[in-house]
C-alpha cells in the first residue's frame, strides 16, 4: 500500500482487525520511509457499480461519496459511528445484489433515505432537504407532515 504522505510504495501492517460488523478489515499501517501512520479498510467488492445520473451521465459508484453525505446528515447527532457504517455497508450490499451494475442515482438516494429514517429522523430530514432540494422553510414542515414524523401524541392533541 502506497504511503499517502510520501508516496513510498511499501508500508508495513502493524495491526489488523475486523471492522464494520466483520464486513471489512481495518489495517493500521506504518511507512518505514517517513514514519507516517495511516489506516486502510479492505472490503469485498462483488461488482463494479456505476451511477446513472438524472442528466444521463454515468459515473463510477463512490462509496466514500455516499458515506460523506450520510455523515454530514448525521453530524452532531448521538449516533454511534459503527451503526452508520453498518447502514452504509448494508446499502452497498443491496446495490451489489440488484444484479445490474448500472444503478440510477434515485435508487441510491431512496435507499439512503430509508436507512436514515430507521436510524435517526433528524438525519433523515437533513438528508431529504438536500436530496429533494427544499427551497423554502415550508418544504420542511410539509415533508415532516407527509412522512408522519411528528409525535403521534402531539398530532392527536392538536385535533
Amino acid at each position: 500500500m502506497r504511503c499517502p504522505f510520501c508516496a513510498n510504495p511499501d508500508s508495513q501492517v502493524k495491526d489488523s482487525r475486523p471492522a464494520e460488523d466483520s464486513q471489512a478489515i481495518r489495517r493500521r499501517r506504518h511507512c518505514p520511509a517517513c514514519g507516517g501512520r495511516f489506516t486502510t479498510f479492505e472490503r469485498v467488492q462483488l461488482r463494479d457499480l456505476h451511477v446513472l445520473k438524472s442528466d444521463n451521465k454515468r459515473e463510477a459508484f463512490d462509496r466514500d461519496k455516499m458515506a460523506r453525505s450520510v455523515l454530514l446528515a448525521t453530524q452532531k447527532r448521538a449516533i454511534e459511528r459503527e451503526r452508520v457504517e453498518q447502514m452504509i455497508s448494508g446499502i452497498v450490499r443491496r446495490l451489489e445484489s440488484l444484479g445490474d451494475p448500472d444503478v440510477p442515482a434515485s435508487v441510491i438516494g431512496e435507499l439512503v433515505m430509508d436507512g436514515l429514517r430507521n436510524l435517526d429522523t433528524v438525519a433523515y430530514v437533513r438528508y431529504a432537504s438536500v436530496y429533494k432540494d427544499f427551497q423554502e422553510v415550508d418544504d420542511f414542515s410539509e415533508f415532516i407532515k407527509g412522512e408522519k414524523l411528528g409525535h403521534e401524541d402531539d398530532l392527536d392533541a392538536d385535533q
